[in-house]
């Protein structure tokens, strides 16, 4: 194995290419003083019961207790996630985590009587609080949202119950997490010339993105036999997930998993089915796509460790971390010099952990502290992570828009909107990339991206979302998940979705099986409505300019002070209908046309 090839240990690593954690916390001390500080409010807490209803004043003191508690709970978590992120096994920032997820725990139940004891003030009376205390106005939409829900609140009893059980209920993603990133191991793979490479989760998709088939297929091939091993384990830890789904879901009086989630966000279920039905209406473009890969391919079978490649021969375009970097900035001089700011501040103050390190949580996130963002990449140089590093920056500048507008109680906006805001950094990163260049091979690579960027974002995505919605249906109807029969179900929806002009290699049952985002409670469908609305408002901008770029900024600044559809209308799209799905599709359509014209 060649040494380049080979991951570092975290000391190895520059100091400019990691994230400024300890603008946090200057150490592991100052984050236990808050820790005490914040465990000790939990009395305070407590000393509210049974006077919420008593006097404007009382729950006025009430919520402005529960910022601070808000604000100091922020960098607690923020310090412990991220230093155990750098490295997984590290057993100190693990017992952080934990402790933590007992704090929260013990928070929640001690606040368990606010909800019921609200609900129980008559609307007059906070009408009339309102009046008396023209501060506490701040609050009345976190309020209205509480009454609108008034049906799936419990007593104080129950609720309290919930409360003890939500540490227990992270135990599927905690398990799997630690797992699948630090106790998983995989063969190497091995080349066409005979050459070793690492296989690991920030290794893999480079791997299978490459020119030669030999390492791709055994890359793939290490990958999912691995994860084949120990189908039966994760396939128990992802039942235990739908399993404590369907019980919040009963619990609180819901008709289904689905509803019980897209509630919480104010989505409405039609949005999900609107998702499934527009793509599965729009199948044939991904047909159509398949069949023009396996043609400027030159393959007599196309398989699916074939599909992350370039279609594009001899035009891999390596780009380092600095040259990404510059890219980025350029492609979003439309946004303005407010963002263009924001962005620059971000590159030059360390918000960003850029390589992976040996134990390093595998992806890439962004974090919205409220110090400042927080991006974790595990950066290759290539053109993926090129446009990993312009989404990432756009959840960044999202979240510190809506922390420096938004009173904490609405800072923190639903995912929902969250991946409008990255997606249309890749938009336009996109966009500028194929303006400024006249190299015909470079802009069909290009394309091949973009469609890349459709196929895995709109298509794929939604084929999750699917996946995840068919799993805890069957949940729900008393059917148990193991590993065969969802295997199978996978196996069956990726023939659905790419059609009969591919190759649907049987490992490819297993993929359920290495996707953390299972664990997030209908995550994933949240990936393609923000693709479809983020291709909308980036053509929005580059065509209008300024007005459009306002209207975006101020949906970046609403954080959750409005539903996510209603956000998302003020800035020009509406995602209640399947119009943008549509729209966006059509425009995969067109793109695929290109490309067959350009590669002629």
């Amino acid at each position: 194995m060649n040494e380049t090839e080979k991951i570092k240990e975290r000391h190895e690593i520059e100091e400019q290419y990691k994230w400024a954690i300890h603008d946090i916390y200057a150490d592991d001390n100052a984050w236990n003083a808050d820790y005490d500080f914040v465990k000790s409010c939990i009395d305070k807490i407590k000393a509210y019961k049974g006077k919420l209803g008593e006097s404007a004043e009382t729950l006025y003191s009430y919520f402005t207790m529960n910022d601070e508690i808000s604000v100091k709970f922020d960098s607690l978590v923020n310090y412990a996630h991220r230093r155990h992120d750098e490295d997984t096994a590290n057993p100190v920032y693990l017992e952080m985590s934990g402790r933590l997820s007992s704090l929260i725990s013990d928070i929640s139940d001690a606040s368990s009587f606010e909800v019921p004891e609200i609900l129980a003030i008559s609307k007059e009376t906070l009408e009339k609080f309102y009046k008396e205390k023209e501060e506490l106005s701040v609050y009345k939409l976190y309020i209205d949202r509480l009454f609108k829900r008034q049906e799936h609140t419990l007593s104080e009893a129950e609720e309290r119950i919930m409360a003890l059980a939500g540490q227990m209920q992270e135990a599927p993603d905690n398990i799997y997490s630690v797992f699948s990133d630090a106790e998983m191991k995989f063969d190497d793979a091995t080349d066409s010339q005979g050459n070793k490479h690492q296989v690991t989760h920030g290794t893999y998709i480079p791997l299978v993105q490459s020119s030669d088939r030999v390492l791709r297929e055994s890359a793939f091939k290490s990958m999912y036999s691995t994860y084949g091993k120990y189908k039966n384990t994760i396939a128990a830890m992802l039942s235990a997930q739908s399993k404590q789904l369907v019980f919040n879901a009963r619990a609180r009086k819901y008709d289904s998993t689905l509803h019980a989630s897209l509630d919480r966000t104010d989505v409405p279920v039609s949005v999900y089915h609107n998702l499934i039905d527009a793509v599965h209406n729009n199948m044939e473009y991904m047909y159509k796509y398949v069949r023009l890969r396996k043609k400027l391919m030159k393959l007599d079978e196309l398989h699916m460790y074939d599909l992350y490649t370039p279609i594009v021969e001899n035009c891999d375009i390596e780009i380092d971390f600095e040259q990404a970097k510059k890219n980025v900035y350029e492609s979003l001089k439309p946004m303005g010099e407010e963002y263009l700011g924001i962005l620059k501040t971000g590159f030059d103050n360390r918000w960003i952990d850029v390589y992976e390190n040996v134990g390093k949580t595998s992806g890439a996130y962004s974090a919205g502290a409220r110090v400042h963002p927080f991006v974790l990449l595990n950066h290759k140089n290539t053109l993926n992570c090129e446009f990993t590093l312009a989404h990432e920056m756009g959840h960044a500048i999202h979240s510190y828009y809506s922390n420096k507008i938004q009173p904490v109680i609405y800072s923190d906006y639903v995912i929902f909107v969250a991946e409008v805001a990255s997606t249309c950094n890749e938009a336009l990163l996109m966009e500028y990339l194929l303006k400024n260049t006249d190299d015909k091979l470079q802009k069909a690579y290009l394309i091949n991206y973009f469609l890349e960027q459709f196929r895995t974002t709109l298509y794929r995505q939604t084929m999750f979302a699917e996946f995840e919605l068919k799993i805890n249906e069957m949940t729900e109807n008393g059917e148990g998940i193991t590993a065969d029969n969802i295997s199978k179900m996978y196996y069956d929806l990726n023939k659905l979705y790419f059609g009969d002009d591919i190759v649907v290699d049987d490992d490819i049952k297993l993929e359920w099986a290495r996707i953390p985002h299972f664990y997030y409670d209908y995550y994933v469908y949240q990936y393609a409505t923000g693709y479809s609305a983020a291709i909308a408002l980036s053509r929005k901008i580059l065509k209008e300019g300024k007005p459009a770029v306002d209207k975006y900024i101020e949906f970046l600044s609403g954080g959750c002070s409005a539903s996510p559809i209603e956000l998302l209308k003020t800035a020009g799209v509406d995602m209640s209908t399947p119009k943008p799905i549509n729209d966006a599709l059509e425009i995969f359509n067109e793109l695929i046309d290109e490309l067959d014209e350009l590669m002629n």
